[in-house]
């Protein structure tokens, strides 16, 4: 039987993650998943740990349902903020694409965020009525995601890469924090078999599939430092999950849309509704 072994949601587009074992599930993904982003104070495009490893470093924890955020980053100390739902907008961008105007969550933050990662910054969140498309199968709808609203993997998958990257004998193996999933299944020895879920029903929650998840430098961050530390997983990735339709880049997990929502905790049983033939 396919379960739920971890449910994660990122309350800051690339910053740390939040464990937790319940988490309610919008159109969007987990509640308060991605739901604010580290911008370049000069012309508002997204910062990510493919640039700026540190982020992956920096703790966030959403307090008061979301009316305020904990954030803390060793060296800089912490911080509280409350925020701000209804204040100045800002333009910002992904991927050299406009995305609209966000909230600007104002200059102590931004000096906060300046000061971590040594370069001028932001923070805003999504505005009142944001309404952004996925793409893939099933597009769906998305906050500050690169562009999909749950991102699934598997533990299968992993033991198989981590059995790979270790038979290589000069590296260690990974923590499937480097992939940084919302959702990871367990209970199912078949690597990858995420890929092949085209709609699978958590709870009262049904996902369909959108795209498997192409990867970039990010694995190769470790996130409880924040710092580099390739070149695996992507060495031994790229050896047996290129993607030649997508550019030949590797990939590992499954982006999905959320089609019905609800609440998943983990532990639940996961029913697979319909499956791709290849």
């Amino acid at each position: 039987m396919i379960t739920v072994r971890e449910l994660v949601y990122y309350p800051v587009k690339g910053c740390a993650g939040t464990v937790v074992d319940s988490a309610p599930v919008l159109g969007t993904g987990l509640e308060h998943d991605r739901t604010f982003m580290v911008v370049d104070a000069a012309d508002g495009a997204f910062r990510s740990q493919r640039t700026h490893p540190a982020m992956a470093a920096v703790r966030v924890e959403v307090l008061d349902g979301g009316t305020a955020l904990a954030l803390s980053a060793e060296g800089a100390g912490a911080l509280r903020l409350e925020v701000d739902r209804d204040g100045p907008r800002r333009e910002v961008s992904m991927f050299d694409r406009p995305l609209g105007t966000a909230v600007d969550q104002g200059d102590a933050v931004a000096e906060w965020f300046s000061d971590v990662l040594g370069a001028g910054s932001r923070l805003v969140r999504v505005p009142s009525g944001f309404d952004r498309d996925g793409w893939g199968d099933t597009p769906g709808k998305v906050n500050f995601a690169d562009a999909h609203a749950v991102l699934v993997a598997s533990t299968a998958s992993l033991d198989h890469l981590n059995d790979r990257i270790v038979a290589r004998g000069d590296a260690e193996p990974v923590p499937m924090n480097r992939f940084r999933p919302n959702i990871v299944l367990t209970g199912d020895d078949t690597p990858h078999f995420e890929d092949r879920v085209r709609r699978m029903t958590i709870g009262d929650v049904e996902l369909a599939h959108s795209v498997r998840a192409m990867r970039c430098a990010v694995p190769m961050v470790d996130q409880s430092t924040g710092h580099r530390a390739g070149p695996e997983p992507i060495r031994t990735l790229s050896t047996y999950r290129r993607e030649p339709e997508y550019r030949n880049k590797v990939s590992f997990g499954a982006k999905n849309a959320v089609v019905r929502e609800g609440t998943i905790r983990v532990g639940d049983a996961v029913e697979v509704v319909a499956r791709f033939d290849a």
